[in-house]
């Protein structure tokens, strides 16, 4: 029988954070495993590059859809299949690492349907404007654009508590500054390639999200407008 006074020493995590985790370490166990030559034969060398032309995004064919006006189901999915779908072991492990830290943190702050929509609409506008301000062949794969969107709810919540005890409210973006200096740093003296521009358009959309999703702020809202 438990103790109802016991305490884990670690928080659980959400389930919709689980969820989220499941699904991208299902698929890349798969790929890992196929390219290891463990299962799927020969051909599953090529299962991850089929599967990122298959469910990655493309900005040139949202360029078609946007150009053409026709907007086909199974070209539209991309937009929220691309995050589960990885460039190889390394790139999915960070992605999920900060996924955990951070889902974590946004659902204890605002709840599990905020970590949802965020998590979602972040990768969906990260690539949307990715492809609207760039002529980039390149496919867009991976969780960054989402999990750059937590970091947008993660350091909306820091920026509310700074200014709530009085500290300069600018601390609560040291987590992106950094990640965007590193990314410069990586530009100037290694390819870097242009999938950041998808990564911070998604973190603009997680943290202006917050403004809905965060405990009493519409009710700040509300009392900002009756003063004017």
């Amino acid at each position: 029988m438990q103790d109802p006074n016991f305490q884990p020493p670690v928080n659980p995590l959400p389930p919709v954070v689980i969820l989220l985790f499941l699904a991208m370490a299902g698929v890349e166990a798969g790929l890992s495993l196929g390219e290891a030559g463990l299962i799927g034969g020969p051909g599953a060398i090529g299962w991850r590059l089929g599967l990122i032309r298959e469910y990655g995004f493309s900005g040139d064919i949202f360029d078609w859809m946007l150009a053409n006006g026709q907007w086909p189901l199974m070209q539209l999915v991309r937009l929220v299949t691309y995050p589960f779908i990885h460039l190889g072991f390394t790139h999915a492990v960070f992605a999920m690492v900060l996924l955990l830290a951070l889902g974590k943190l946004v659902a204890e702050a605002m709840g599990q349907v905020a970590v949802t929509a965020i998590f979602f609409a972040s990768g969906i506008f990260g690539a949307v404007i990715y492809a609207l301000l760039l002529d980039d062949p390149v496919w867009v794969s991976g969780a960054y654009p989402n999990v750059y969107g937590l970091i947008g709810g993660y350091s909306f919540v820091m920026w509310r508590q700074l200014a709530g005890r009085g500290h300069e409210q600018y601390r609560a973006f040291t987590l992106i500054g950094l990640l965007m200096a590193l990314q410069l740093f990586w530009g100037i003296f290694f390819e870097a390639g242009t999938l950041w521009v998808a990564e911070l358009f998604g973190f603009f959309c997680g943290f202006g999200l917050s403004f809905m999703f965060a405990p009493g702020e519409w009710a700040r809202l509300r009392a900002r407008l009756q003063r004017r």
